[in-house]
């Protein structure tokens, strides 16, 4: 399937909603809402907005490159959502987002647990995609075929 306009925004919409998701398993697993915002305000100098402005674009641009990248992993929509996110997890955020916001390599200057919660917590984002991203595509542009969905 063909990346489009309509396409992407429901990749857009489900990074929305994904990330809202994201963040509610971190208020209820750890007890900090918007963590990661806070993080990364912190680490440019910014208020809360702008790291929330941030954490919400990459949710969204998450959203929209799994959608284009789709049909280079196999199985159903959710379970190629979770591929393609536990790669990113690993590359884009233990070792490149975490050491560069000092939280050292895997995010383990805060603890053991971080690397794991990370993990989770991106797990659940791409079920969400992995979820929404065919029903909405289908709603978006009734042309688009999902089998799962059909």
């Amino acid at each position: 399937m063909q990346l489009t306009y309509k396409t992407a925004m429901a990749a857009a919409i489900a990074g929305i909603i994904g990330t809202i998701v994201f963040d509610l398993v971190g208020l209820i697993a750890m007890g900090q809402w918007w963590d990661i915002p806070g993080l990364l305000a912190g680490k440019i100098g910014t208020g809360l907005i702008s790291g929330v402005l941030f954490h919400y674009a990459n949710g969204i641009l998450l959203a929209v490159i799994f959608a284009g990248l789709l049909p280079l992993f196999f199985g159903p929509v959710w379970a190629r959502a979770l591929q393609f996110i536990t790669l990113q997890t690993i590359f884009g955020v233990w070792f490149f987002m975490f050491p560069l916001l000092d939280l050292g390599a895997m995010g383990l200057e805060m603890g053991a647990m971080m690397p794991v919660m990370a993990l989770i917590r991106h797990w659940v984002f791409a079920l969400v995609v992995g979820i929404l991203y065919p029903v909405l595509s289908v709603k978006i542009a009734p042309e688009v075929r999902f089998a799962e969905v059909r």
